[in-house]
């Protein structure tokens, strides 16, 4: 990339979802929890926002992709109520995007975290997956 886009600090996007029988631990594998969100609903919700913030402002031809996420799920929500998620540009180096992520429901904050994006060419990405996937071809694991 020849100029790094502009992409500005302390800029923030704020989505919010209704916590619907999809977004319920169950449905991720947790067991006996079928009203409460899960965990990675929430850290997809938070890249899910992050994306928005960031890849509309990009060249044509590029996108972001995940690089790292931390985040800590601190309280409960329970199906029905309206989780708001909140990603916040932190630092950018004119490649790597690093974001602060909040996330609350109706009573308070549910959750933070950081993540990590990184500014790529789509078709340059995706040459190199499809050159690692040949490499498994006809292998026997």
């Amino acid at each position: 990339m020849l100029n790094a886009p502009k992409i500005e600090l302390n800029s923030s996007l704020t989505i919010q979802r209704k916590v619907t029988k999809e977004d319920t631990a169950l449905n991720y594998g947790s067991g006996q929890l079928e009203k409460l969100f899960a965990t990675p609903r929430l850290t997809a919700l938070m890249i899910e926002a992050s994306v928005k913030l960031i890849d509309h402002e990009l060249p044509k031809g590029f996108i972001t992709v995940g690089k790292m996420a931390k985040v800590v799920h601190e309280k409960t929500t329970i199906l029905g109520e309206t989780i708001s998620v909140k990603v916040e540009i932190k630092s950018y180096d004119g490649n790597k995007i690093l974001l602060d992520m909040v996330a609350f429901d109706e009573i308070g904050v549910i959750g933070r975290g950081t993540h990590e994006r990184i500014i790529v060419n789509k078709k340059s990405l995706l040459e190199r997956a499809n050159a690692r996937a040949e490499k498994l071809k006809n292998k026997d694991f």
